[in-house]
């Protein structure tokens, strides 16, 4: 015989409610036994009934794990306490960063010459203070470049002349070479004609 699904709602008759509160409590018990044997879990069990009768089951000391139980909330909430706070700081931290943005991208406009006719004298002074700055530091760095760059073209140029130099070198030899040659071989004609 197959049961139907029982809707989940309170049970009006008194007698009804009470032999399943009697089935269902022992199904539970013994639920808890198996849970607590075949996985060495520790269990314990609570159910008040509706009259306010106690039944229990624990496979170790009730108390110790009621005990174990409250320790475990408490660190929990502590816990999440720290988490909050945590999260408190970073918001906190993230909105600072926020504003500095806001703030920076607000100078970047003024120094690009957005934004400025809001702006008192004294705030143009500085704004053209720090353009002066950015600027120096700007040629600066230029001059620096072009140095370098200058340097590095001289030592090429050094090379190169150095190289050239040589090439001259072996040219001449060379040269000295094939006027030797060729002196050497007009001798040769010279004397073999003559033997003829």
């Amino acid at each position: 015989m197959v049961r139907g699904k029982i809707e989940m709602k309170k049970i009006e008759n008194a007698t009804s409610r009470q032999v399943t509160f009697s089935k269902r409590r022992n199904g539970l018990l013994k639920k808890a036994y198996e849970l607590s044997v075949l996985c060495d879990a520790q269990v314990s069990l609570i159910i008040f009934s509706q009259k306010g009768r106690l039944y229990e089951f624990s496979n170790s000391d009730m108390q110790t794990t009621i005990e174990r139980y409250r320790k475990h909330t408490k660190d929990h909430e502590t816990s999440n306490s720290d988490s909050e706070i945590y999260i408190q700081q970073l918001k906190q931290e993230a909105s600072h960063m926020i504003t500095k943005i806001e703030l920076l991208e607000f100078h970047k406009r003024k120094l690009l010459g957005q934004g400025i006719a809001s702006c008192s004298l004294e705030e143009l002074q500085e704004i053209d203070s720090q353009l002066r700055r950015s600027l120096g530091k700007v040629r600066a760095r230029k001059a620096q470049l072009f140095k370098e760059q200058l340097e590095k073209l001289q030592a090429k140029e050094k090379q190169l002349l150095e190289e050239n130099v040589q090439l001259r070198q072996k040219v001449i030899h060379l040269s000295f070479q094939f006027t030797y040659l060729i002196r050497h071989m007009l001798i040769l004609i010279q004397l073999k004609l003559h033997i003829l």
